[in-house]
């Protein structure tokens, strides 16, 4: 593998077509697409703040490496990237990629970031402002996530959360197949129009969570006080510790609980309505 060490480059397509090579304490500086066509590439303890350096990229890594706001739209087209102790403040990155490993990242501005990408693992990521990370993504598994984006997982497939703290707004719409253990998930509109999500020792916050689902489950899951209006229209199985302040016309299922504040049952539910709805040792 060559290696090109301390050096700069700038302009357009600097380092085009190179394959099998390694850049340490390279710069990329102002100019496009500096990294392109490229394959076998790694880039070690490398700053980039020229737009679009890595396009259409199959198999590299990056690692310890600073995107500073200019390098928006990086990643992009691109596959087979490992990535660890890498700080990014540009918006638009990893957008249809595939096979994706990282781990210690911080992405400051997530604004449109992790879009169409299949195949990610993560673990210790934060999400910083922006809106709509995690759009049409399939296949994400994340161990350690901390994100107060704005609308993050919409549209998604096959995602798997553990030790996440979201805090947001909108969350989770109109996703297939998830499952979130041991997480904080604060924010209104959690997770409605969606199939398949199931929710273990999670604690929840906000206003009209978890409505219009089908196929929800919630174990050993609590809710913050100021919840209300909780599962409306939701085909829902759901084991609540401790106190749910409102839980509103569910469709069908069995929701449990230690106490419930309130019940609203009215002319709005949907059918079959025959949702059973206790208290945990009738009490």
């Amino acid at each position: 593998m060559k290696t090109i060490k301390d050096q700069h480059f700038e302009g357009e397509r600097p380092l085009f077509g190179i394959h099998d090579v390694r850049l340490e304490h390279v710069t990329i500086g102002e100019g496009e697409s500096a990294i392109k066509e490229c394959s076998d590439i790694e880039a070690v303890d490398c700053h980039l703040w020229g737009k679009y350096p890595f396009w259409h990229v199959h198999g590299f890594s990056i690692n310890r490496c600073q995107f500073d706001v200019g390098a928006r739209s990086a990643l992009w087209y691109s596959d087979h990237l490992t990535m660890s102790d890498t700080r990014i403040d540009a918006p638009k990155m990893f957008r249809e990629m595939h096979h994706l490993r990282l781990e210690n990242v911080v992405i400051n501005d997530a604004d449109e970031t992790f879009w169409r990408c299949h195949d990610v693992e993560a673990r210790n990521l934060e999400l910083h402002d922006g809106t709509y990370p995690f759009m049409f993504c399939d296949n994400v598994k994340i161990d350690g996530l901390k994100s107060d984006s704005r609308y993050v997982f919409q549209y998604c497939h096959n995602v798997e959360l553990t030790n996440a703290h979201i805090v947001t707004k909108d969350s989770f719409w109109e996703c297939e197949n998830i499952v979130i253990r041991d997480s904080v998930l604060d924010g209104e509109y959690l997770a409605w129009h969606t199939k398949n999500v199931r929710l273990v020792n999670c604690h929840l916050a906000g206003e009209q969570l978890l409505c219009y689902a089908e196929g929800l489950v919630l174990e050993n899951c609590t809710f913050d006080a100021r919840c209300d209006r909780v599962f409306e229209y939701s085909d829902v199985e759901a084991d609540i510790r401790g106190h749910i302040e409102n839980i509103k016309n569910p469709r069908s299922g069995h929701i449990v609980a230690d106490s419930i504040g309130s019940v609203t049952l009215d002319e709005f539910i949907k059918g079959p309505a025959n949702c059973e709805i206790t208290l945990r040792n009738n009490l």
